[in-house]
């Protein structure tokens, strides 16, 4: 299944909701980048939201970028989306090894304490920036935690990377779920019992599930509606041009 996501509405428009598979370009990611495991799990997770969220903006040119920069051993990660499914990210210290806790792999410990930053430039004068506190370092709840507070919209973010046994990505993809000013507290309810009977994102992707499915699961007795979809896949637009571009802003600013 090549990695697509797709945008939906439920509830008579209560809801929006977002969900994609992404093994793909996180085994891509992988490659390139030589990740161990955990480096994997983080940084993959980190660009499957980045793949949604990108989707939310609405102008070619938009470009979202989100940064974790933690005092775990996996330093930071950065990740840059456009509107479009494309997405491209790297982590700072891309070999590193932690235990496992609880028989997983341990992105929060290799995350460790520190800030998410939420960056959308969008053509305008300045970028819109936003910065929160991790409060776990698994990413999804840091995101979830990021959407109430600097956006001030109620979410729930679900993030899944599933390894092979030898360290390729099996299975990785990822949702969420947004509501609306006017959601009811019946819409709230339903959803809230539903999360519970998802338990992992990866269960579902490593039983076949779709994007679709997934959205299915969560939202499906909430008239759900899938409003489209779109491929998604790594993508680097770097060139020597935009590096020796890069390089001249740094140098000005330092």
């Amino acid at each position: 299944m090549s990695d697509y996501l797709v945008r939906a509405t439920a509830a008579d428009g209560q809801v929006r909701a977002f969900a994609a598979t992404t093994r793909d370009l996180v085994e891509e990611a992988r490659r390139r980048h030589q990740t161990s495991p955990v480096a994997t799990a983080a940084l993959g997770r980190l660009m499957t939201a980045g793949v949604m969220m990108g989707s939310m903006m609405k102008n070619e040119g938009d470009l979202l970028t989100l940064m974790i920069q933690g005092d775990g051993p996996l330093g930071g990660i950065t990740v840059s989306a456009d509107a479009f499914g494309h997405v491209k990210g790297y982590v700072d210290n891309p070999a590193v090894i932690v235990p496992a806790k609880d028989g997983k792999l341990d992105v929060g410990g290799a995350v460790g304490v520190g800030l998410l930053s939420v960056v959308r430039d969008m053509g305008l004068k300045e970028p819109y920036s936003s910065q929160v506190e991790l409060i776990s370092g698994e990413i999804a709840e840091d995101l979830t935690y990021y959407f109430a507070n600097s956006e001030q919209v109620p979410s729930s973010v679900g993030l899944g990377v599933l390894m092979e046994k030898n360290n390729t990505v099996k299975c990785a993809g990822g949702f969420i779920i947004q509501l609306m000013p006017y959601a009811t507290e019946e819409t709230i309810a339903k959803i809230e019992e539903n999360l519970k009977e998802v338990t992992s994102v990866t269960d579902l992707l490593d039983a076949g599930a779709t994007p679709e499915d997934i959205l299915g699961r969560l939202l499906g007795d909430l008239s759900l509606q899938i409003t489209d979809s779109m491929p998604a896949s790594f993508y680097c637009n770097c060139s020597r041009e935009r590096v020796e571009k890069a390089l001249r802003v740094w140098g000005r600013k330092n």
